[in-house]
């Protein structure tokens, strides 16, 4: 583990500023009226040809990058966007700055398309996605470092998550805030089939913290061949979302669950990890313990959930107030 921290439990006197690595990009999503698995032959995968109609459509503001930021904002965070965009970005990067997050280090890469996600989802949340990474592929070139010092913010005021973004801006962001002494969570979620064990055993020894779902849990054990209580003892602390089954945190020796969160009704679960992630982050940036950051996670999420889109759901601090009381306790703020 890096000699920073994320001093988490302890009171900030002003909140840090969070640099979030990852994507920026547009979501087309559509709806299957059906269930995956009931029109994918388990003998018959080596020679797929299926077709699922979608008869609802719907192009959205997404990336995770993007996702986070918007709710961290929404909470009164203050993000700054570690990403590149390409010549159809316009009008999102005005959306970003129309909603005050910080966009100076968002570069534009003119002969390249904005990164762009395809996400089929069916009626049990389960999703197929393709994605073209377009200009997230050349991130390397915004600097987490440079960023930083933009902002007027010292090592010990900021913070940053490395989430999915072209492998060399993810490696590269890892490394300048290990240098420089930035806390940083190692967020490899669909970037992770990139890394093999030795990449990402590097990157749980520069991290502070790792969030991952259970899925990602998995690959990650078993390419480094680390049990997850082996990942959490070189770490802060170890996140593991599971959907409805609520997330584990591990932190000193530790684990503990954290239950999902009611909800009127699941709509999309589009984004709900980087609304997750959200939650989390803005706690980091108070300083409070990680039990709580989690559970304030666990708020955005459900919150997410209900709404279509990475981008559309409510982020309103009263309400999510009362969520995370009718939930967890006392309200958080």
């Amino acid at each position: 583990m890096t000699q920073s921290s994320f001093a988490a439990g302890n009171a900030r006197s002003k909140p840090a500023r969070v640099l979030v690595s990852g994507s920026v990009a547009f979501d087309t999503i559509m709806v299957f009226d059906g269930h995956f698995k009931d029109h994918i032959l388990p003998d018959q995968v080596h020679m797929l040809n299926v077709s699922f109609l979608t008869p609802r459509l719907k192009k959205e503001f997404g990336g995770c990058a993007a996702n986070i930021a918007y709710n961290l904002v929404g909470l009164g965070g203050e993000p700054t966007v570690l990403a590149t965009i390409g010549h159809d970005a316009d009008g999102y990067l005005t959306r970003l700055n129309k909603l005050n997050i910080d966009t100076s280090a968002i570069l534009q890469i003119e002969d390249e398309f904005t990164a762009q996600a395809f996400i089929t989802t069916d009626l049990a949340d389960n999703q197929i996605i393709a994605f073209h990474p377009g200009a997230m592929s050349m991130a390397h070139q915004v600097s987490a470092v440079g960023a930083a010092k933009a902002s007027n913010s010292a090592p010990g005021d900021c913070m940053c998550i490395v989430g999915p973004n072209g492998k060399d801006a993810m490696e590269q962001h890892a490394r300048e805030c290990a240098d420089a002494g930035i806390p940083f969570i190692f967020d490899p979620g669909q970037g992770l089939p990139m890394f093999d064990g030795a990449a990402l055993k590097r990157f749980i020894e520069q991290a502070n913290a790792v969030t991952v779902n259970d899925y990602e849990a998995k690959m990650m054990v078993e390419r480094t061949g680390w049990s997850e209580e082996q990942i959490a003892a070189k770490l802060e602390a170890l996140i593991v979302t599971r959907g409805g089954e609520g997330s584990d945190v591990y932190t000193d020796g530790t684990k503990t669950s954290v239950a999902s969160v009611a909800i009127d009704k699941a709509i999309d679960p589009t984004g709900c990890g980087d609304a997750f992630r959200g939650g989390l982050l803005f706690g980091l940036s108070q300083g409070w313990p990680w039990l709580k950051c989690t559970q304030l996670g666990s708020v955005m999420g459900g919150l997410k959930i209900e709404h279509q889109g990475p981008q559309n759901h409510p982020v309103e601090p009263g309400v999510i107030a009362e969520r995370f009381a009718a939930n967890f306790g006392d309200k958080p703020w």
